[in-house]
């Protein structure tokens, strides 16, 4: 408008334009849009502080609107990059953790056509590295597909089939070992080992695996992969296994299953677990390595409640992950 009244006066202009007189007058960056502005930046560095630079703008907008503050995403997005405020990024990579090179039994991929819709339905399970000074850990983890919830992990300084071995023990145990749960991995040597299928028939669950090379297929698990690196390990320079255990624990256990919004339940997988009020069947377990597995009791089934199904038909999906859809800065390869 400023330009304009070079040639014309500000009333002429303000009339053609169907505008007040006084946006003539008006400085820049004031008045109240401005100043909600202002205030909605401080509240976005408050969330983004708070939760360690993990949070981009859908995860901020989520918790805003959690805390009763009316406002788009778009807009939150906008302050962001004005403020310079932008989530962490992820490394480049990485030594390989998939040997499908063996003549071990291969399991078809159950998941594709399939609708996920109750916890203990599939849990997805892979290995990623983590470095530690000169050498590697590895960390296999089990990930309930319907809560988005990791329900066991395990860390090793070894790839032997002990480490998927032991998470798969400890999601049964956390989860109350039910029985008839589909474990979708890839097609590595851990997975297809005589140690591990005797404990998946073990626990009666049905073995499933990615095709070969498909990197659709287990997706889920690299995205996890890739969040819990992106916002918790890249910021540490590990020199022990212990090390890595013990900021694994506080990361997996207090933050991504008790806090983090996860975008596709608008809220954590706990808070989504309480509110579906999911039942785990009891069970007994003597004191060895494995637990023996004991029957249920039967309480009635529970109809769940709606909630945002993972849906296994047409890959690809968004991006390269079933668990979420992309996003506005930089939660695109979240879960």
């Amino acid at each position: 408008m400023k330009a304009l009244t070079t040639d014309h006066s500000p009333t002429v202009v303000a009339r053609v334009l169907g505008v007040s007189r006084s946006s003539h007058y008006r400085t820049p960056n004031s008045g109240g849009r401005a100043a909600e502005d202002a205030w909605l930046t401080q509240e976005i560095e408050r969330i983004f502080k708070q939760h360690k630079r993990r949070y981009g703008s859908p995860r901020i907008h989520i918790q805003l609107k959690q805390e009763g503050v009316r406002c788009g995403e778009n807009r939150v997005a906008r302050l962001m990059r004005k403020a310079g405020i932008r989530a962490k990024t992820p490394r480049r990579k990485r030594p390989r953790t998939t040997d499908s090179r063996h003549g071990g039994p291969v399991a078809p991929n159950l998941l594709k056509g399939m609708t996920i819709d109750k916890a203990n339905q599939v849990w997805a399970m892979d290995i990623t590295y983590i470095a530690q000074g000169k050498t590697w850990a590895y960390l296999a983890a089990v990930l309930d597909l319907y809560l988005h919830k990791v329900v066991g992990w395990e860390l090793s300084e070894t790839l032997h089939a002990e480490v998927a071995c032991k998470a798969l023990q400890r999601a049964q145990k956390h989860q109350g070992y039910p029985s008839g749960v589909i474990i979708h991995s890839d097609r590595g040597c851990q997975y297809a080992s005589e140690s591990f299928i005797a404990l998946s028939e073990y626990f009666d669950c049905v073995r499933s695996m990615s095709a070969k090379g498909n990197c659709y297929d287990n997706a889920t698990m690299e995205s996890f992969f890739g969040v819990l690196k992106r916002e918790e390990l890249n910021d540490f320079d590990f020199d022990s296994v212990k090390s890595i255990r013990a900021q694994l624990f506080e990361y997996i256990e207090t933050y991504y299953n008790r806090i983090r919004i996860h975008s596709a339940l608008g809220m954590s997988p706990e808070d989504f677990e309480v509110r579906q009020n999911v039942e785990a069947p009891s069970a007994e377990f003597f004191q060895a390595l494995v637990a023996p597995q004991v029957g249920k009791k039967s309480a009635g089934e529970r109809t769940p409640q709606p909630r945002p199904v993972v849906a296994t038909l047409g890959y690809p999906l968004a991006g390269c992950s079933p668990a979420e859809p992309a996003s506005v800065s930089p939660n695109n390869t979240s879960i």
